[in-house]
């Protein structure tokens, strides 16, 4: 063993290492079949649900905002257009967390004006997005969650 071999620092760990699974060796390959698509696809949408706070909050003003149509008995193209409203949502923030991981992987630890660029205009589209949901659901729940209001206290 030379000198050099024995002074040199140990190697820095990879930090993609610690995100890829290795149980998906060959998953930059196209998929075999249909069922290794979606799979993969559930893949992705449990890594946004385990790792991205936004996403959580996403599903859940989903389901609420769902389960309030259903229990105020709006009409069912009305809690079609929620669930839509709210599903582009929620595909907006995967797709945002996939720029995100692009990004970073791209730029690695260092600063890029470009990369925050890239990064500020995917979360504002999910902004966008997720306020015109909150606009769609309150035009569609506001009138009738009143009106339960006002027959409960009035009785």
């Amino acid at each position: 063993m030379t000198m050099s071999q024995q002074v040199s620092s140990p190697a820095k760990p990879n930090p993609l290492e610690t995100v890829v699974n290795p149980k998906r060796p060959l998953a930059w390959q196209v998929a075999s079949n249909l069922f290794m698509s979606f799979k993969y696809a559930w893949c992705g949408i449990s890594y946004a649900f385990q790792t991205q706070r936004n996403f959580r909050i996403h599903v859940a003003v989903c389901l609420t905002a769902i389960s309030l149509g259903i229990f105020l008995q709006i009409k069912p193209v009305e809690i079609a257009v929620i669930g839509i409203t709210s599903g582009l949502v929620m595909a907006l923030e995967l797709v945002n967390t996939a720029i995100e991981s692009v990004v970073d992987l791209t730029v690695k630890h260092t600063y890029h004006e470009l990369a925050k660029i890239a990064k500020d205009c995917a979360a504002g589209a999910v902004l966008v997005c997720a306020l015109v949901a909150v606009l769609v659901a309150a035009t569609l729940l506001l009138p009738p969650l009143l009106s339960l209001i006002i027959s409960v206290l009035q009785s």
